[in-house]
């Protein structure tokens, strides 16, 4: 798939020293080992939008009851907030760039735009906090939400996705890292913030696993056994790598993406869940645009053929400041 806050040095944060839980927000957190991607939308109400925004002013309070109850591995949670509730819940402008997920229609493969006001990226080192961390949200949250998504994820071996391919290899790193994710200057009054996207793929496995280890380097543009990549193609059909690769004349715009597998065995489905925070929106969209619509138009990216998208949502994340603000009134 589309292959803060910020950590003082810039760079992924450390995992927390014992006995300091993970605030949420840290969308530079190291990547763990299972995540909870529940994507809700909110009930009409003044009582539902009261609610949730209790919840998300004691979002810290909910983690560190989890937290506590292992210190040596850390949970944490990401929070966004859609456009439509974006105003209603904090009373602020709505982020420069955010808009609903627009519907991207290729020749061949479509991106869908689904239902979505809240995301809750949960993530730890072990399942049941991540778990536990979901319920007692839910439970907070109670009749004021209604889950539109829920999946659980889990690294794949060497962090690889189902299809076998190390994923987030291009991800951003050092200072690239807060410069590739957090909005700055261009809006202000919520510097810190990002954008995040979040879809949810679903792959034929015995398709994939038909094509030989070449064509499906030639699809990704990465060698399958150690994540090096291959030379761009000069014209014609483009790889995974090159179409999800944003250049202009600024250089290139990086995304931070901490995709992960899902699956059900015993009911044939495999898949991944693309989440990806960028400083702007646009350079997402672009991204996407590449894969479904194709560069040239017509030359849709060829993983589509074997990822198709059941979801479609966008979120800001607002900086912790902005979610301890919130209150009942």
């Amino acid at each position: 798939m589309p292959d803060s806050l910020s950590s003082p040095d810039g760079g992924r944060a450390a995992p927390s020293t014992f006995g300091a839980p993970v605030s949420p927000q840290g969308v530079d957190a190291p990547l763990r080992r299972s995540a909870v991607f529940l994507v809700l939308v909110m009930n009409d109400g003044d009582e539902a939008a009261r609610t949730v925004r209790e919840v998300l002013a004691d979002l810290d309070g909910l983690v560190r009851t989890v937290g506590f109850r292992d210190l040596a591995n850390p949970v944490s949670c990401t929070v966004g907030i859609g456009s439509r509730v974006w105003t209603e819940l904090t009373g602020r402008k709505q982020p420069a760039e955010l808009h609903p997920f627009r519907e991207i229609a290729g020749a061949a493969h479509t991106a869908v735009s689904t239902p979505g006001d809240l995301l809750f990226h949960i993530w730890s080192d072990r399942q049941d906090l991540c778990f536990e961390l979901e319920r007692l949200l839910l439970a907070a949250l109670g009749s004021a939400v209604t889950t539109a998504d829920e999946v659980s994820g889990f690294r794949y071996f060497d962090t690889r996705d189902l299809l076998g391919f190390v994923d987030g290899t291009a991800n951003p790193v050092g200072p690239d890292l807060p410069a590739s994710t957090l909005v700055g200057d261009e809006d202000p009054e919520l510097a810190g913030g990002s954008y995040v996207v979040v879809q949810k793929y679903l792959h034929p496995l015995a398709a994939w696993q038909a094509l030989t280890t070449e064509q499906q380097e030639r699809i990704i543009g990465r060698t399958k056994a150690d994540g090096v990549e291959l030379d761009d193609a000069v014209e014609g059909q483009k790889s995974h790598k090159t179409l999800a690769t944003i250049t202009d004349e600024d250089g290139e715009h990086d995304i931070l993406r901490d995709n992960m597998p899902f699956g059900r065995p015993g009911h044939g489905e495999f898949g991944t869940y693309f989440i990806g925070y960028s400083r702007h929106l646009w350079v997402i969209e672009r991204m996407l645009e590449r894969m479904f619509v194709g560069d040239p138009p017509g030359l849709h990216d060829r993983i589509l053929d074997f990822s198709t998208p059941q979801t479609g949502t966008t979120f800001f994340v607002p900086p912790t400041t902005v979610l301890a603000a919130l209150d009942a009134g």
